[in-house]
C-alpha cells in the first residue's frame, strides 16, 4: 500500500483552505455526512456536519493556520492526522486564535471512494513538559 503521509497532508491542507476561504464546496466534498467535530474542553462540545460546514462559513472564521509535526497513520480502511496547529481564528468577531492538537480520522467513502474526514478533535495542549516526559519513559521501544 502507498505511503498515506502525502495524500493525507494534502487533504488536511485542502480542508484548512476551504475554511479560510469560506468555500462550502469543497468542505463539503472533503466532510463526511457522518462527521463529528469534538472539542476537547469541559464540557466537551460536538459538532455535526451540518453545524460544522454552517459556522465554517459564517461565524467560526479561520484565517491562517500552521501544522507542527505530522503524524499520519494507516489503519487499513481509515487514516489517522495528529499535529500540533497553531490558527488565528475568531467566533461570532471574539479572537478564538492559539495553539491547539488536533486529531483527525479519515475514511474513504463507498461509492466514490474518496477520502473524507469523519472525526476532527481539537484540544489545546498542556505546557507541563512533565506529562510528555513521563509518558515516554514508560515507553518499551527506547
Amino acid at each position: 500500500m502507498a505511503n498515506l503521509m502525502p495524500i493525507i497532508e494534502t487533504l488536511e491542507n485542502r480542508w484548512m483552505r476551504a475554511w479560510i476561504n469560506g468555500d462550502i464546496k469543497t468542505l463539503k466534498s472533503l466532510t463526511a455526512r457522518n462527521f463529528r467535530m469534538v472539542m476537547g474542553s469541559r464540557p466537551a462540545a460536538i459538532l455535526d456536519t451540518p453545524s460544522w460546514l454552517e459556522a465554517a462559513t459564517t461565524r467560526y472564521v479561520c484565517k491562517s493556520y500552521r501544522f507542527g509535526d505530522i503524524y499520519v497513520r494507516d489503519v487499513g480502511s481509515v487514516a489517522v492526522f495528529a499535529t500540533q496547529m497553531t490558527i488565528r481564528a475568531t467566533m461570532d468577531d471574539q479572537d478564538w486564535s492559539g495553539d491547539y492538537w488536533v486529531t483527525d480520522i479519515w475514511r474513504k467513502s463507498r461509492v466514490r471512494r474518496q477520502w473524507q474526514m469523519v472525526e476532527r478533535i481539537l484540544s489545546r495542549p498542556d505546557s507541563d513538559r512533565q506529562y510528555a516526559a513521563g509518558i515516554k519513559s514508560l515507553q518499551l521501544w527506547r
